[in-house]
């Protein structure tokens, strides 16, 4: 078993049965036909429902999970000078309700995400249910030179984010969809006015990260200057280090630091 499953833990079956019943009645369904993804996931169990619905039944343990993972974050935030700006929501269903809000306000501000359904609790999991959306491919299995052409996109619409006081928090090549229409975020979350300014330099250093071993350092930086200038990138420096400790990148560090400063010169 992997880190990630061994993390995440599994839910068992009856919950999952309970959880797929209160589908089958919310929604007027006698069958349902359920397949669960292998999606590099930690914090919930994620599930496609009938090719209609992508729903994540999130636990006790991933709520857990990301009470320690919003610790490190903040952590990190501290050791790079600055106050902690994510927050942990305390609950399962206060999970799933908090990624449904961040998820409608996605959308609300003109971005492409997955349409959210809704959120409820079984059994004491949260469940959620966004729209499935068929034929993507995620940005990390795209060929490079259509990331190349989709990294000035990507901090576009990062910028559109945070220009509307939301930020992603878990920015990964792996939670962008890329489909014939352009990209879809999923995972975003809110952080509050007092955090935005330190939660876009550290979207920025995850999304320097993720496109830095697919596309290089200086592609990356380049697509980024188109949308922020160089004292935002300048910021977001101070949160490389901590970004690359994490155990889902796999960057070079040195390099974005150098491209960055020589931007800036």
């Amino acid at each position: 078993m992997d880190l990630r499953r061994l993390v995440r833990g599994r839910v068992g079956w009856p919950r999952l049965e309970a959880v797929a019943r209160e589908l089958a009645r919310r929604y007027d369904r006698d069958t349902l036909s359920i397949r669960f993804l292998e999606a590099d996931n930690w914090l919930s169990t994620p599930m496609v429902v009938n090719d209609e619905w992508f729903v994540k039944v999130i636990s006790r343990q991933n709520s857990l999970v990301h009470s320690l993972f919003t610790t490190g974050r903040n952590l990190g935030a501290f050791s790079s000078g600055t106050e902690g700006f994510f927050e942990h929501f305390g609950t399962p269903l206060q999970m799933a309700e908090h990624e449904l809000e961040a998820t409608k306000h996605l959308r609300d501000i003109g971005l492409q995400a997955p349409a959210p359904v809704e959120a409820f609790e079984v059994e004491g999991l949260g469940v959620l249910v966004l729209e499935y959306l068929p034929n993507f491919h995620t940005l990390d299995s795209a060929p490079r030179s259509e990331i190349v052409s989709l990294a000035p996109e990507l901090f576009a619409s990062l910028r559109q984010m945070h220009d509307n006081h939301l930020a992603h928090g878990d920015l990964r090549a792996e939670n962008v969809l890329v489909r014939d229409d352009g990209i879809y975020f999923i995972d975003a979350t809110n952080v509050n006015d007092e955090g935005m300014h330190d939660a876009r330099s550290y979207d920025l250093a995850c999304a320097l990260a993720a496109l830095e071993p697919l596309i290089g350092p200086k592609e990356a930086v380049d697509a980024a200057v188109e949308s922020y200038g160089t004292d935002a990138l300048l910021d977001a420096v101070d949160f490389l280090d901590f970004v690359n400790i994490r155990p889902d990148h796999d960057f070079d560090a040195a390099a974005l630091k150098g491209q960055i400063e020589t931007r800036a010169s």
